[in-house]
């Protein structure tokens, strides 16, 4: 807990911002938009403000956490700077892509931000008010989904709210994020070795391309429950509703909450167009709807392997895992 019981919820202008300023100056926790969920932001220099992000959350303490910086410069300040690094801000920093890089050994982070590993994950987010809030403080900010460890992650600022209401001091409401799903995550090692921990909206594949002139290896895509745990979203179970999820339904039974894609309907849509980036906005929202309906269960229309859809059904995979 930060000290409060009742959490704030303020328009994410130059007001709220200023006040999120000081919260996170203090030692506070605040619940931030980004282009792709809702984060829960504490400065990530001090031991203190990111053992209030995992008491919040409940979140074991071996899940590391995402660094928000920036630009390029601030991340230097914490990472080694590889050549692959480089190419890749280039073309996506500020956007929805997590690099994983060795972390510096100077580097003043909080111990728990990286849970204990020699490697520190780095995003620039492009959501103005995120970057609004970074330019208003002088430290770094990490910052996981601003939801309950292991449920589903929050799209609006009234997602958080179900979620944290009281455990934390502020949200800045800025309305529905746009990507809708958590940033794509690349690791890249010394040995200029590439490896994709979590699909997202940028297409690791598709970079690995455009830098080497061929894909990733295939042994090294994505993220399986076996690997050690070496960025957020890689447990087997996540962003679950608390209920039964049964994936690629062409139809629901009478006791499920159906979501449907394209063709195939539903109580709640992701895309009626069959589009995988609407989906991806969509995805958490229709989650949340599934959760607070009155059937038992829920039913989840196929949505095709490709693009974000990649990123989508590995969301929808761990929320179908039960919990151990």
């Amino acid at each position: 807990m930060s000290g409060k019981n009742v959490t704030e919820l303020v328009q994410a202008d130059a007001a709220g911002i200023a006040r999120a300023a000081q919260i996170l100056e203090s030692g506070g926790l605040v619940a931030v938009p980004t282009e792709t969920v809702y984060g829960l932001a504490a400065r990530a220099d001090s031991a203190e403000a990111v053992a209030r992000i995992y008491t919040a959350k409940g979140r074991p303490d071996f899940n590391p956490l995402i660094v928000h910086v920036l630009d390029e410069n601030q991340a230097k300040r914490y990472a080694e700077w590889l050549s692959g690094a480089d190419f890749a801000a280039m073309l996506h920093w500020p956007g929805p892509l997590t690099l994983v890089l060795p972390k510096r050994d100077d580097a003043v982070l909080a111990e728990a931000v990286t849970a204990g590993l020699p490697t520190v994950a780095l995003r620039a987010p492009s959501h103005p008010v995120m970057r609004a809030l970074l330019k208003a403080v002088d430290f770094p900010l990490a910052a996981p989904s601003a939801n309950r460890s292991g449920f589903i992650s929050p799209t609006t600022a009234q997602h958080v709210l179900a979620s944290l209401d009281g455990r934390i001091d502020l949200v800045l409401d800025a309305g529905p994020t746009t990507a809708g799903v958590e940033s794509t995550i690349l690791a890249i090692d010394r040995d200029g070795n590439w490896r994709e921990l979590r699909p997202g909206p940028i297409n690791s594949d598709t970079l690995h391309r455009r830098h080497f002139d061929r894909g990733l290896p295939a042994a090294q895509e994505g993220a399986t429950s076996e690997v050690r745990i070496e960025a957020p979203g890689q447990i087997a179970s996540h962003y679950a509703p608390g209920k039964p999820v049964r994936l690629d339904a062409a139809h629901a039974e009478p006791d499920e909450f159906w979501i449907g894609f394209g063709d195939v309907g539903g109580d709640c849509t992701l895309s009626l167009g069959g589009d995988v980036r609407e989906a991806a906005t969509r995805l958490y929202a229709c989650l949340h709807q599934a959760a607070l309906a009155p059937q038992p269960r829920i039913a989840v229309a196929p949505v095709p392997q490709h693009d974000v859809g990649r990123a989508i059904n590995d969301r929808l995979r761990r929320a179908a895992t039960p919990a151990d």
